[in-house]
């Protein structure tokens, strides 16, 4: 049996710039005026909607679980969003700066605090919580399709994240 995966979900993180295993991520958002939802949101006044600057920042905490864990876990979800605040409207030319940092961890679980910031000015955070885990927890065939997942969002990576290398 062979799997296949149609194409990713929409991604919201353009580029992770800093990843500290264990610890936090910074990555960001450059919103364009190319994005098909400023159109509606709103027409003559284009910004960026809160619950994907909230997705932002949930995408770039679940890339600092898969990196922590070395991909242990096809899936990682949002299962909780706390003392979301909404500072000011994100706008086309401008750039988020999403930061994640964990904050304490149990065996399927991981608690963030999260901030989004424009230019040094913050513009949302939260408190999130996200669930890992894999398909064949609940049903063994699904193992191949969590191999497929894994191996998808590690090509991913490889093109969001370039570490800097050093030279001798």
């Amino acid at each position: 049996m062979t799997t296949k995966l149609s194409a990713m979900r929409f991604t919201l993180i353009d580029r992770v710039c800093l990843l500290e295993p264990g610890v936090r991520i910074v990555a960001v958002k450059n919103l364009s005026l190319a994005e098909e939802y400023l159109a509606d949101h709103f027409p003559g006044f284009p910004v960026m909607p809160g619950v994907l600057m909230l997705e932002a920042m949930t995408q770039a905490a679940a890339w600092l679980i898969r990196v922590g864990e070395d991909f242990a876990h096809s899936t990682v979800i949002l299962k909780e969003a706390k003392n979301v605040k909404y500072a000011n409207f994100v706008e086309p030319g401008q750039t988020l700066t999403v930061t994640a940092e964990i904050t304490a961890q149990q065996e399927r679980e991981v608690h963030f605090k999260a901030r989004g910031e424009v230019d040094g000015v913050q513009m949302v955070s939260a408190r999130l919580l996200l669930a890992r885990y894999n398909l064949a927890d609940d049903d063994p065939r699904r193992a191949e399709t969590d191999q497929v997942i894994v191996q998808e969002l590690r090509k991913l990576l490889a093109l969001l994240y370039r570490p800097a290398t050093q030279v001798v």
